[in-house]
């Protein structure tokens, strides 16, 4: 692994690990606080992005991308679950 590959890694897991406290809490609460349209948007970003980054050989940007659409959906499921009713948040 080279020091640019070693700065990826880093930068990968800070991005994803950002993602994990608001996916966690929105899990538990069963409620999110995130703009429906910024989620879906990004969950729509992420997930061109990770086709991308398979298509070009990154693994780095593959899972970057792979595991914030991940988490992102979550957030997206949960969203609009309370905006349906289906679920009754606990804040």
């Amino acid at each position: 692994m080279n020091g640019g590959e070693i700065i990826g890694l880093i930068g990968m897991l800070l991005l994803v690990g950002s993602w994990v406290p608001q996916t966690l809490e929105t899990v538990r609460k069963r409620h999110c606080p995130l703009n429906l349209e910024f989620i879906v948007i990004y969950v729509t970003a992420a997930s061109m992005l990770t086709v991308y980054s398979y298509i070009i050989g990154d693994w780095i940007f593959f899972t970057l991308n792979f595991l914030s659409a991940l988490q992102s959906a979550i957030n997206l499921v949960v969203k609009l679950m309370e905006l349906k009713g289906k679920i009754k948040s606990s804040h």
